[in-house]
């Protein structure tokens, strides 16, 4: 079963709980009647709110949320939770008012207590890196439903609740939604949840409130400098998720050099994982067999343990970050014996990867593969998977977001022209930036390219995608670079469907292929 387009999940039958009880419990000032004032959910948007709910005004760039409160009331809201200047805007609806110093700091423990998800919790896993956050999800949530688990998962392409899946809106949700979502899949009687962690989720409180039982770090590399300053606080911003109030043990990849520094860092118990040919670490994967259906490898790990399986997607880090799921999976009490008959039985790791080199060709002509990666390393590692099982050219298509870290762009143009043969450089998300300008930056970059490829620029990605195959033979792969699983293009904030992978369909079967 599939919900709408990012649907907010919610427990189907919440209990309510009383206001005055939340005020007395965490010792806060309130303004207004709470006799008899019950809550049901809690929420930071008047879109998403429903009857019962507390709803939270937070100051935001442009206004302060409490200005909303009326709305709010209309909707069926019972209360406000603001600071005190909200709470003199909030006045006017007439609603009870309970203030916080910060209600964004307040909130994961306050939606904590409203949906009870400190109240029998299921195994929570959580994932953070520049790139291989979702493919690190997908396996690991493949993973528990062949140990026979009923499972949950959060990424940012989809939110799961065993068989139900709603569309993403972000990475990490909100701490309201996030905590809504656990009382939802514990209606559900899911027993395991995988969550992605993203550096901007740790910085503005989304993952408060929860204890995740094993997380893991698997890389960082050259991204999110919009939101932080340089290398070094992006890298700051990921560490408070492997301090004792957040989680009870670590898994660290130390394929980059950011994952001893992790180590050096962190305050919990930690083990370490390695793909890399002379890296010391407790586990080691090592590549095996590489097919154009699947990557078989071996992980070894302390006092003997081992496994070989497969992951049923090309590329090193694909192995990579399949070892990292199975290494969680063991620090959370798993035996590996236990782990590797479950994947044996069913010939390796089941999981689907939506937009993770995603083959959309079929067995003749050019190979297609659509995928989400949009910064340098994520390029690199990208096109060395691809290559591999080319025999002909290699041909890149790819844009930049727009209004995000435009410092990444020279790097992701000279890059993609070193990589490729025939680079087809486009529009993507542009956004509120003039999608010319962004085009001539990747050009410029481009053209830094000591073996620079045949550059394209073709503004349309519906075309550009169309010129890309044209230009193919079979042999010939065709890589397109950005959009991955989402299945909208942002311009001047208005959200136009367009899906890479349906696009890149109807470009192969316009062009005589299957």
């Amino acid at each position: 079963m599939r919900e709408g387009e990012a649907s907010i999940l919610r427990p189907e039958h919440p209990s309510a709980r009383q206001l005055a009880t939340l005020v007395s419990e965490f010792g806060l000032e309130s303004r207004g009647s709470l006799d008899g004032v019950e809550v049901t959910g809690i929420t930071l948007s008047t879109d998403n709110l429903q009857p019962g709910d507390l709803y939270v005004g937070v100051l935001g760039l442009r206004r302060h949320g409490a200005i909303f409160a009326g709305k709010a009331k209309e909707g069926g809201a019972v209360a406000v939770l603001t600071d005190a200047a909200g709470a003199d805007i909030a006045a006017e609806s007439g609603l009870p008012v309970v203030i916080v110093d910060s209600p964004r700091e307040a909130l994961g423990a306050i939606s904590a207590w409203v949906y009870r998800t400190a109240e029998s919790a299921p195994l929570l896993f959580g994932i953070t890196g520049t790139n291989g956050k979702t493919s690190v999800s997908y396996l690991l949530h493949g993973i528990l439903k062949q140990l026979g688990l009923v499972s949950g998962l959060s990424t940012t392409a989809e939110r799961t609740v065993g068989e139900l899946t709603v569309t993403s809106s972000l990475t990490t949700p909100e701490a309201t939604e996030i905590h809504g979502l656990l009382a939802r899949m514990r209606e559900s009687n899911v027993r395991a949840v995988t969550l992605e962690v993203s550096a901007q989720a740790l910085t503005r409180n989304r993952v408060d409130g929860l204890m995740f039982d094993v997380v893991s770090f698997i890389n960082l590399s050259h991204d999110h400098l919009d939101d932080y300053a340089d290398m070094e606080e992006y890298f700051a911003a990921k560490l408070p998720l492997f301090e004792p109030e957040r989680a009870k043990r670590g898994v660290i990849s130390l394929d980059t050099p950011w994952g001893d520094r992790v180590v050096d860092a962190t305050h919990i118990p930690v083990t370490t994982i390695s793909s890399t040919p002379g890296i010391e670490a407790d586990w080691k994967v090592g590549v095996i067999e590489e097919t154009a259906e699947y990557t078989e490898f071996s992980l070894t790990g302390p006092e003997g343990r081992s496994l070989v399986t497969r992951v049923p997607v090309i590329g090193h880090h694909m192995a990579a970050n399949a070892g990292l799921a199975i290494v969680m999976l063991v620090e959370a009490g798993f035996e590996l014996e236990a782990i590797g008959h479950a994947l044996d039985k069913d010939g390796g790791i089941v999981a689907y990867l939506p937009g993770r080199i995603e083959r959309v060709s079929g067995e003749s002509g050019p190979a297609v593969y659509v995928d989400y990666g949009h910064s340098p390393d994520a390029f690199l590692t990208t096109m060395s998977a691809v290559r591999k099982f080319t025999t002909g050219r290699l041909i890149m298509v790819f844009g930049a977001d727009g209004d995000r870290d435009p410092s990444k762009r020279i790097e992701m143009g000279r890059i993609g022209s070193e990589g490729s043969d025939i680079l087809v450089i486009t529009d993507y998300n542009p956004r509120f930036e003039d999608a010319a300008s962004i085009r001539t930056t990747l050009l410029q970059g481009a053209a830094t390219a000591e073996h620079p490829a045949e550059v394209l620029e073709v503004p349309s990605q519906a075309q550009a995608i169309r010129t890309a195959i044209a230009l193919a033979s079979a042999g010939d792969s065709v890589l397109w670079a950005g959009p991955g699983h989402e299945d909208y293009i942002d311009v001047q904030g208005e959200k136009l469907p367009f899906s890479a992978r349906d696009e890149a369909r109807d470009a192969l079967r316009e062009a005589g292929w299957q």
